[in-house]
């Protein structure tokens, strides 16, 4: 049997016209989100982000790393962005810190864990996951991964598939530590790739590199004859993010 559709004077309806109303509001919430991050970071340019654990510790391996990464990167003219919470975020903002470009920090509203260091020129607080990757994606000419767990993976295979489905234009994709990152490296050739997920060339989007200086080298050597720009192609494919 058909349900009875509840007509406008019953609780239901009622009910369900409220949830309905709040969820239009959500959506102009998210919409002015894009619009305050876009209006105040538009001028972060050229950038990269640098993304890893949070739970990394001041004084460790990956942290000090990092804070080199983001120091050469910072004096090399390219604002630093990482998500603005401590670990590797914070090395990374502290390292841009010291330098001579902007540190940035995109930050995210959650009930335990994320809290914002204190090494930031520019700091934006988000609400939404989702909007806050967005404007990790439009705003970095590259990205480099230091180790990290389930979100740093979710924000490498996010960068992987905008790249391979031509979202957006291909950037360099750093993957610091050859220690940590060649068993997954590895597995996709030899699995992804042998199985006829991916093709070889998506693997190649992928660097692994140990050294803090190649790093910096690795991505200008990346933009040297096309320049640092996005052609209208590309800010065309961007646009539809």
């Amino acid at each position: 049997m058909y349900k009875k559709v509840p007509k406008p004077s019953d609780p239901q309806f009622v009910q369900r016209s409220q949830s309905s109303a709040r969820e239009a509001w959500r959506m102009f919430e998210i919409i002015a989100e894009f619009v305050t991050a876009t209006e105040r970071l538009q001028a972060m340019h050229p950038a990269v982000t640098v993304f890893g654990s949070a739970r990394a510790q001041p004084g460790g391996a990956h942290y000090a790393l990092a804070e080199d990464i983001a120091r050469r990167l910072s004096d090399a003219g390219f604002a630093v962005i990482s998500g603005g919470g401590p670990g590797i975020m914070e090395a990374a903002n502290k390292g841009a810190f010291a330098g001579a470009s902007p540190s940035v920090g995109l930050n995210i509203q959650l009930p335990h864990e994320q809290h914002a260091n204190r090494y930031q020129d520019v700091s934006h607080t988000f609400q939404h996951f989702f909007a806050r990757k967005v404007m990790f994606v439009k705003l970095s000419c590259a990205f480099v991964l230091l180790p990290g767990g389930f979100g740093t993976l979710d924000e490498l295979f996010e960068v992987l598939t905008l790249v391979q489905t031509g979202k957006v234009r291909r950037v360099p994709v750093i993957l610091v530590g050859s220690g940590y990152w060649t068993g997954l490296v590895d597995w996709m050739r030899h699995r992804l790739v042998a199985d006829g997920m991916v093709d070889p060339e998506d693997v190649d989007i992928l660097q692994v590199i140990d050294e803090p200086a190649t790093v910096v080298d690795a991505i200008f050597d990346h933009y040297h004859a096309r320049g640092f720009e996005r052609s209208p192609a590309e800010l065309e494919a961007e646009f539809a993010l």
